[in-house]
């Protein structure tokens, strides 16, 4: 029954993302189901509306917080509060957790792209990411340190490796999209560059005082 509890909570936690990604119409690429937690990937473009990527994102912790709270209103499940309540919120807190590409890190990634540029976000991103690991491996390794815990750090280690490795590939396709299918946003700010691109914002590049469309710089890069 334990492990029951604890599978379901991580399959509602990704049920959640899913249902969310379904009503917007974006593809599920595939869900990894592991024993500490889940993660979703979306066949989502890299310049979709940030606040859809918020919303898919916020949705499988509450899903799961709703789910715990329907599983401690049902009386078959007294006996088992303790531990529920114990998964719950090791699966919220790890998932939580500002690390690429747990949904921590996918939220800071978010929050930053409202304010910076997607290049400079993803980077700080990966740091931030980096940095808590570090700590946590710090505080974790001396205060309760276990089998389970080294596998954990070495598989959140691992995972963040993969995205900095393809971050220039990240940021390519990032461009790659603008150009093959221009997007259109509201809101418009003055560059010097590709690397100071934004997510929501369309751009007119300034290059030794001659301005250029999206379209025109892009372009100019892709068929150089």
């Amino acid at each position: 029954m334990p492990f029951i509890l604890l599978i379901s909570l991580i399959i509602i936690h990704e049920l959640g993302h899913f249902l969310c990604a379904l009503f917007f119409k974006i593809n599920v690429d595939k869900i990894y189901i592991y024993p500490f937690g889940g993660i979703s990937k979306f066949d989502i473009s890299l310049n979709e509306n940030l606040f859809k990527e918020l919303l898919i994102l916020i949705m499988g912790p509450i899903f799961q917080i709703i789910f715990y709270l329907i599983l401690t209103h049902i009386d078959y499940f007294n006996s088992y509060i303790s531990i529920i309540t114990i998964y719950h919120y090791t699966i919220l807190f790890f998932n939580l957790l500002p690390i690429y590409p747990l949904d921590g890190g996918k939220l800071l990634n978010i929050i930053l792209c409202f304010h910076i540029s997607f290049k400079k976000s993803l980077t700080l991103s990966l740091i931030f990411s980096y940095m808590t690991i570090c700590f946590l491996s710090i505080y974790m390794l001396f205060k309760h340190f276990s089998i389970n815990i080294l596998v954990i750090i070495s598989f959140l280690i691992y995972k963040v490796e993969l995205e900095a490795r393809k971050k220039n590939y990240v940021f390519d396709k990032f461009l790659l999209e603008r150009y093959l299918k221009p997007h259109h946003f509201k809101k418009r700010k003055q560059v010097g560059g590709s690397n100071d691109f934004m997510k929501n914002r369309s751009h007119i590049i300034k290059i030794e005082n001659r301005y250029y469309t999206e379209r025109e710089f892009l372009s100019h890069k892709f068929n150089k």
